[in-house]
């Protein structure tokens, strides 16, 4: 099992990234001490496989201000890290620029829209429509990324279990997921469960045939090697936040 653990205010960006393994564009190997991204043509490390949602956000936006060409030290500055560490990321994918010249905003925007699998609608599921999951839902994935929450499943006597969300997602019972997914199209799963629940939970999702999980609950999950997890701990980055407020203090 491959486990990430992200901070909050990248979510959508290691959403992506999720999303990327768990649709096995890569598969990871394990090298000289370092975990790597391979695909058929090279090897990727797994702090540059993060950024790559940073990059294709950034050539949108630049794509959308009428630039047609950027530097490394303009995307550098925009995503917040050092040109040195772009030039590098990009150098894993052959010559995406020339000397002289910088990158062409809209061919780079096109590159990583394949590489994210920008180009198609990306099913999710989401597992636990208490507080935290409604949020979820509402959130309109789909209009910034192309990401979309299909369906939703709770306990089975949940009162909203039979029911669909204002955007007609439905809403199903725990005990018909292997059912309900069988011939959809959804290897992703949000999970967004009390802690206690988690790796129970987890364990049905897998048995289904999910390959990737965004957990929500601070609980390690224990799984098969080839399921990638991600966790979101918004206690702990609130905690980390605060230190370093007060360190400024």
């Amino acid at each position: 099992m491959q486990i990430f653990y992200i901070k909050t205010k990248n979510f959508l960006s290691f959403f992506s990234f999720l999303l990327i393994f768990s649709q096995s564009f890569y598969k990871i190997e394990e090298k000289k001490g370092c975990d790597f991204v391979k695909d058929k043509q090279s090897a990727i490390p797994k702090a540059t496989a993060k950024r790559l949602s940073l990059y294709y956000r950034i050539f949108k936006r630049f794509h959308a201000e009428k630039i047609e060409r950027a530097n490394s030290k303009q995307i550098a500055e925009a995503i917040g890290i050092d040109s040195a560490t772009v030039r590098r990321d990009f150098s894993y994918f052959g010559e995406l620029g020339r000397r002289g010249f910088g990158y062409d905003v809209k061919k780079l925007m096109n590159f990583f829209a394949d590489l994210l699998n920008d180009n198609s609608i990306t099913n999710v599921m989401l597992v636990g429509i208490g507080n935290m999951g409604h949020a979820l839902l509402h959130y309109r994935f789909h209009e910034r990324n192309k990401m979309k929450i299909i369906m939703a499943f709770d306990l089975d006597d949940h009162p909203e279990v039979g029911t669909q969300t204002p955007d007609g997602i439905p809403i199903y019972g725990i005990s018909q997921i292997k059912e309900t997914i069988k011939d959809a199209d959804v290897k992703t799963a949000i999970l967004t469960v009390p802690s206690v629940k988690s790796q129970e939970v987890a364990n049905l999702l897998v048995d289904a045939g999910v390959k990737g999980i965004l957990s929500f609950s601070p609980v390690h999950l224990h799984l098969p090697k080839d399921v990638v997890v991600q966790y979101v701990d918004l206690t702990s980055e609130l905690q980390t936040l605060l230190y370093f407020m007060r360190k400024e203090d």
